[in-house]
């Protein structure tokens, strides 16, 4: 089955056709970095990094590139109540990004280029848009001039004539209220930045052309982002690219929120949901499976019950996985997807339905491991390690495999339960089959599950069984 993906620009699933065979180039909106990231935040990283493991799964050779917004209006006026430069409040919180990221397992971007850094770029962009009838200096300021491309608001599905004055600035000097501004004239306190036109800082649009082109070309595959950056974000990169005479992508994709109570999540929710919150409530790989687990335009609707539901089901797939490697006295290896996961994600990144094809899995070789079944075990055991490892929850790579909770208390723990075992079994074979149930239910009322096998007792956590 080919790869499809559901493209906003056209509203609808396209085949997926790279611009060169073999190799696929992405554009992330990254993090604007005024504050540090929610789950929120982070569910767009984790859903490209999905999409990314599938199409190293599926051979392409992949460039990721995620940037980072590090001056903004938001990150200027966080710097100016705490009374320290913008740039203090842009590193301290793209620390976090970078944390956030890597504690749940994303992929490290192949370029992650800062704003900041690339101000020769916006300024040559500008100079091609102003050259060519679309922009215009104004005080100081630079301004896109959206009458002078008629394809401005497409990829939303908006009438020009029906939308609102752009929000970032309200100068008198704009021709049309609904232009946006590429550049802000210098303002005192501000950091600012010389050009032709004077000396002023980017404006936020301006700076993601600038380095989609530097670091992909003209012209690239897929761009990506939450749909929150549809429009102005979006269109106004669509426009200012296009209108220097770029191609630019050729694919556009957007996750949805995460919601609390049917709201957009925001920081006015306070620090509980602060990914270095949340992942003290639950391991970070439980927290990766929570969020990539639906469909990356769906809604996701976050609560502690709902995370702590999905946590238990990853748990299990882990309990089988351990059972599995006790049983058949090994570890997993190489195997290619089953056909029907595959399906699944070339159907728009299908994530709910391919877990649906891990659990299956799961239930065939639970089932093979209680009828000794070794060869339909070591099977379903490393295909289910396959798929874990696509959707970036395997647990014996990194960065799980070394925070496993194979760890010292499992370790501690795993005598104890062996020593009341063997009670357990010494009682059965005397036929005091009272002991062995009261050992049993001691057990069971402690967490731990006992399953009598052909092959002896196993144990494992509840939550696990």
């Amino acid at each position: 089955m080919t790869l499809r993906l559901y493209d906003t620009a056209t509203r609808a699933v396209r085949d997926f056709v790279p611009l060169e065979p073999g190799r696929v180039s992405i554009y992330l909106c990254g993090a604007t970095v005024q504050a540090p990231p929610h789950v929120g935040h982070i569910r767009s990283g984790l859903a490209f990094d999905i999409l990314r493991r599938w199409l190293d799964a599926s051979g392409y050779d992949v460039t990721f590139v995620r940037n980072v917004t590090d001056i903004d209006d938001k990150i200027l006026a966080r710097g100016a109540e705490e009374g320290v430069p913008f740039w203090q409040v842009a590193m301290r919180n793209e620390r976090a990004f970078t944390w956030a990221y890597d504690v749940l397992g994303c992929l490290p971007p192949t370029y992650e280029p800062r704003a900041t850094g690339h101000v020769p770029e916006m300024v040559e962009l500008m100079d091609r848009l102003i050259d060519a009838g679309h922009a215009y200096p104004a005080d100081g300021d630079v301004y896109f001039d959206v009458r002078s491309f008629p394809e401005y608001g497409a990829l939303s599905g908006q009438r020009l004539d029906d939308m609102q004055p752009a929000g970032d600035s309200e100068a008198s000097v704009k021709r049309d209220p609904r232009d946006f501004a590429l550049w802000k004239g210098a303002k005192p306190g501000e950091p600012q930045w010389a050009t032709p036109w004077g000396a002023g800082r980017p404006g936020w649009h301006l700076e993601c052309s600038a380095m989609a082109s530097r670091y992909l070309g003209p012209a690239f595959d897929i761009h990506g982002g939450g749909m929150d950056l549809l429009f102005p974000h979006h269109e106004n990169e669509i426009a200012q690219s296009k209108a220097a005479g770029d191609a630019f992508a050729q694919y556009w994709m957007h996750n949805a929120w995460v919601t609390t109570s049917g709201e957009k999540m925001s920081k006015s929710l306070g620090n509980s949901l602060l990914v270095s919150e949340v992942v003290k409530r639950v391991r970070p790989v439980e927290l990766r499976f929570y969020l990539g687990s639906a469909h990356y335009r769906s809604m996701l609707e976050f609560s502690d019950e709902a995370l702590a539901e999905s946590a238990a089901g990853y748990r299990r797939i882990e309990g089988f996985l351990r059972r599995a490697e006790e049983a058949l006295g090994d570890g997993p290896a190489a195997t290619g997807l089953p056909a029907n996961f595959a399906a699944a994600l070339d159907d728009d990144l299908g994530v709910p339905q391919a877990l649906a094809v891990v659990y299956d899995t799961v239930r065939a070789g639970n089932a093979a491991l209680a009828e000794g079944d070794s060869d339909t075990a070591r099977r379903a055991r490393d295909e289910v390690v396959a798929m874990l490892d696509v959707l970036g929850v395997n647990p014996y790579a990194e960065p799980w495999a070394a925070a496993s909770d194979d760890g010292a208390a499992r370790r501690a723990l795993g005598p104890l339960v062996d020593v009341v075992l063997a009670q357990r079994q010494a009682a059965r074979e005397r036929k005091d089959f009272a002991v062995a149930d009261a050992l049993r239910d001691g057990l069971a009322s402690s967490g731990i599950v006992v399953e009598d096998t052909p092959t002896g007792a196993r144990w494992s956590l509840a939550e696990e069984s």
